[in-house]
């Protein structure tokens, strides 16, 4: 979402095998094994090309930037598109994004072109909303301070940062002539992961945007109320769903396959990890499950399972193939680095890396709405979403 952030970091796909955080913490003096340093010519290089730098370069050089920049450098050098180092701050956005919470107010907001930031959404339930602010509200002041001039991620932090239970904001609001001062609690609050509604035909509708550590909790919530309202088939909309937690993408599935194996992964020495089901809560009812070309690595998992298994039926385009699990280890200086550390496989042992996993009834999104935004699109118009419906109406 283009110029949008919300209070505290943006979420980010791929597989994790653990919940950030509780990882191993490595020592940043660390030397052994044969390294990439420990090549003259390599330490010979660097320093001729920083004596370049100082020499020739025009602006001023941050030391601290530089080192960041190395550390990068080194695991760019992998050439693996889902590897990477985090700094102190890096690190602590993307923990919270996986954990499915973060310290803020409950709203997501984008730059005000006339200055300060504009409220776009009030997350349900959420300090905002309790608060009284709205969507369409204009931030100028946080306790007073003037952020008219400051980009939304300054903002973020202010928020972020507050050593108060509570910010009080300077809000101006259409139709009212005078600005509003209105307090807010800077709590935790959790990231909505998980949709639902009632269609006709007693269809439940399940829609997983991401797999965090929330997103177990919030399916079950979904399921239960769908439960309430008479629901006797299920879709699952997985389409544009990154991955998540592997944890988490498992805790739902638990809910659903019957018993056996959900998946499991192989490192480059070959141990083998599995995740099982006991099969106590194995769904009884027709199901469909929703993908697209970008639903990508715990998405597919969750495709991949219910295909396996044979329990319900894979509708839309191919999906992203992302069938490697990366693994996030800190450093003792806060820093962090995300390293591919293993395949994985489906319960037939399929592995979907750069091949995706195909629909049982392959159908793309009609072409009139691709360039709508998906929020836009009426489930009527949605020709996916119509034969996910068809293909629950034929099962028994």
């Amino acid at each position: 979402m283009k110029n949008k952030e919300f209070w505290k970091g943006t979420l980010a796909g791929g597989l994790v095998v653990a919940v950030l955080g509780t990882g191993v913490f490595y020592g940043v003096n660390y030397t052994g094994g044969k390294s990439v340093l420990s090549d003259r010519k390599c330490t010979v290089k660097l320093a001729a090309l920083e004596k370049i730098i100082d020499e020739s370069y025009l602006g001023d050089k941050d030391q601290e930037k530089l080192k960041e920049g190395l550390y990068t450098g080194l695991i760019y050098g992998l050439d693996d598109p889902y590897s990477r180092y985090y700094t102190a701050e890096e690190y602590d956005s993307e923990n919270s994004s996986n954990e499915g919470s973060y310290v803020g107010i409950g709203i997501l907001m984008e730059k005000n072109k006339e200055g300060g930031v504009k409220i776009v959404e009030c997350y349900e339930g959420g300090p905002g909303e309790k608060a009284g602010l709205e969507e369409g509200d204009i931030i100028s002041a946080i306790d007073g301070e003037d952020i008219t001039e400051d980009e939304v991620s300054d903002v973020a932090d202010i928020v972020r940062n507050s050593d108060k239970d509570s910010v009080v904001l300077t809000v101006h609001r259409e139709g009212e002539e005078d600005a509003m001062e209105i307090t807010v609690p800077v709590t935790d609050v959790e990231l909505p992961s998980v949709f639902h509604e009632m269609l006709d035909s007693k269809i439940g509708y399940i829609r997983i945007t991401q797999f965090t550590g929330v997103t177990g909790e919030q399916y079950q919530e979904a399921f239960d109320d769908l439960q309430k309202q008479g629901m006797e088939k299920m879709i699952v909309d997985l389409r544009d769903n990154p991955g998540g937690l592997l944890d988490s993408v498992c805790d739902v599935l638990r809910k659903i396959l019957p018993e056996g194996l959900i998946v499991y992964t192989e490192d480059k020495d070959g141990n083998r990890e599995e995740e099982k089901c006991d099969g106590k809560n194995e769904l009884r009812i027709p199901l469909a499950v929703l993908v697209n070309e970008s639903s990508a690595s715990a998405s597919e998992i969750f495709a991949g399972a219910v295909q396996d298994y044979g329990i319900g039926t894979i509708v839309g385009t191919t999906t992203f193939g992302k069938g490697v699990v990366q693994s996030i280890r800190q450093l003792s200086d806060g820093s962090a680095i995300k390293l591919t550390v293993a395949n994985y496989y489906t319960p037939k042992g399929n592995n979907i890396n750069k091949t995706g996993i195909k629909p049982d009834i392959e159908v793309s999104l009609d072409t009139r709405l691709l360039n709508k935004n998906k929020d836009e699109i009426t489930h009527e118009e949605d020709n996916q979403l119509q034969e996910a419906i068809k293909a629950v109406e034929k099962e028994k």
